[in-house]
């Protein structure tokens, strides 16, 4: 079993590979309420994009963790695809969706650490 913050490493080396950017992490270890420990948010330009970063996030988490999301909501239209990993919740959007749901400040009180684009 790996830690919650092996876990967040592994999903932000699946977002990169495939370019997701934009990443930015809500640690919402302290608030009683959340449904998570954390969630990993990030953006594909296009739906195709996004169905890609799912792809690799899944393969990094697999290979290298040996952990599967519990359930992948969204895959159908891929536009906000939601992968549940338990402690760590991920969310991958399109630049609208992301912009719509504004799920980065859904969780005021949370800690939200920016992870630098490679660009």
């Amino acid at each position: 079993m790996i830690t919650t913050q092996e876990l967040i490493d592994l999903i932000i080396e699946g977002i990169q590979e495939k370019k997701g950017h934009r990443v930015s992490i809500a640690d919402l270890s302290d608030i009683p309420s959340a449904p998570a420990e954390a969630f990993v948010i990030c953006t594909g330009n296009n739906p195709a994009q996004v169905d890609s970063i799912v792809d690799s996030i899944e393969n990094a988490t697999r290979v290298k963790g040996k952990e599967h999301p519990t359930a992948i909501a969204g895959r159908q239209n891929s536009v906000w695809v939601a992968m549940d990993y338990g402690n760590v919740m991920v969310h991958v959007f399109v630049p609208d969706m992301r912009e719509y749901y504004d799920i980065d400040n859904l969780w005021s009180d949370a800690k939200i650490t920016q992870v630098p684009d490679l660009d």
